[in-house]
Order: C-alpha cells, then structure tokens, then sequence
C-alpha cells in the first residue's frame, strides 16, 4: 500500500507544497517525501493523519535507505554515527499509523527509510518534547469538526547550514498543520531553532542541556519566505495574524497552551 499523500483528503484540496529546488517524489502508505538530491534531506514532507483512526501499535521498523533512490542522495547511517545526533523523524512514526493494523503498522515501519530524517541534535528538553507533541494538539483540537489533518514538516535547506560529513546541518526545522475548520480550511505554522547546539565544522553538537531547542508559532508567509516553498493556499488560511495583536509576530511556545488555534 504505497498510495502517498492524498491533497484530497480534507474538504478542501490542498496541494503538496512545492519547492524551488528541484526534487524526487517518494511516495509512502498516507505520506510523500520530497527528496533534495543535492541537500540529501527531506525539502518537504506531507503526511495525511486520520485522529478518529489512529492506533496504538508498538515501535517496528528499522532505519534503512529507500532503494528507489541512489544511497549518494540520502542523509544515511555514517553521518549519525559516533557523535551526538538522533536521527530525526519528520513524518512523526505515528502519524500515518490508522486504521486497519496491517495498513497502520506498514504505514508505521515506512517512516524509518532514511530520506524521512534529519540531523537533529540529541538531548530532548521541554522544547523538543513541544515540538514533537505539537500535532497531538493541534489534533486535539481539530477534534470538534473531522479529526483529520495533513501535516508538512521539513528542515530549512539554508545555504549557510554548517557541514558535516558531506551534508550540511540543518539549524532550522518547519512545520505547518491543516485542518478543516468550522470556516474552511485551517492552518498553523511553527519553527523549531537548533542554532545553539550546532557548532562545526566537524565539531559538534550539544551545548546548552537546557533551553536550546527553541519552537516558535510564526506567520505561515514567513515559513514561505524562509525557506522559498510554495505553500499554496496555507498562508491564507494561517488561523496566527487575526489572533495577535501585530502582524508577523512569532509567538515563542514553552507549553502546549501557548499555541493559537
């Protein structure tokens, strides 16, 4: 079941972002990855999640490189080894884990295939813990119409990343959630900020224990112009500059309820 993700999937359709640079297409069961040969990351993630649907399964799976493309144009084992980086999921192993448990569970191991990671320094803090449970709670949320969203998660491909073993280190990630909302289509927008444990070339990577992963809710336009991604209709539908009091405010998160929705 290798279906990809579905743009109509909400009530509205909603097109996979579409970067600037150029891209392979790996398609996954409920999520697709768009691949930077160059970068050798993840230019964009999409991932369709069915909340009323979703399964508790156990942790299977085995991180591995994905044979559609050559071994050179993935972020593979040698560069997380002996050193303080995690591999980090961008389609979360949850995420497209729903409804029937042969489909949840293929669905679950499909996310371990190297082209849906990143470099992401170790030593969880409140802030990364944030940053992975953002979905749950814009899922939560979401709860009061369908209980669906689509979720687009990748790493900003900066020219200044620093290198490392052949690639670059991402310091940035971003992430925009969709949902269909009582008016139409919804979104929000988050970054995550990794600058202050990331130091090489070839030195690294965990400074700070506390407070270094910083996670931001910004306008979705910003996300569009950070990283030069197509975004679509998102910016438009970003539920963030009619609830604050100035436009273009990023709302620094240190808890869940910080969120706008």
């Amino acid at each position: 079941m290798i279906d990809g993700y579905d743009a109509q999937f909400l009530a509205t359709p909603l097109p996979m972002p579409s970067p600037a640079r150029a891209t392979r297409t790996l398609p996954y069961p409920r999520f697709s990855v768009l691949l930077d040969p160059e970068r050798r990351l993840a230019a964009v993630t999409a991932v369709n999640i069915d909340g009323a649907r979703l399964r508790e399964l156990p942790r299977t799976g085995e991180w591995r490189l994905d044979p559609r493309t050559d071994a050179d144009e993935q972020t593979g084992p040698d560069v997380y080894a002996r050193n303080d980086l995690d591999r980090g999921h961008l389609v979360r192993r949850r995420d497209p884990g729903w409804g029937d448990t042969d489909d949840a569970r293929e669905a679950t191991e499909a996310t371990f295939f190297y082209p849906n990671a990143a470099p992401q320094a170790s030593g969880f803090n409140q802030s990364k813990e944030l940053w992975l449970g953002l979905e749950d709670h814009v899922l939560e949320y979401a709860e009061a119409t369908d209980q669906r969203m689509s979720v687009f998660t990748a790493p900003v491909l900066d020219d200044e990343d620093p290198p490392y073993r052949g690639i670059r280190i991402p310091l940035r990630f971003w992430k925009v959630a969709a949902w269909q909302g009582p008016e139409g289509l919804a979104a929000a927008g988050f970054l995550l900020d990794q600058s202050e444990l990331v130091d090489t070339p070839e030195g690294l990577l965990a400074a700070p224990p506390l407070g270094a992963f910083r996670t931001f809710q910004v306008p979705v336009a910003d996300i569009a112009g950070i990283t030069g991604i197509d975004l679509g209709p998102l910016a438009d539908a970003d539920v963030l500059p009619g609830r604050t009091a100035r436009p273009g405010t990023w709302l620094a998160l240190d808890e869940p309820h910080d969120i706008v929705l």
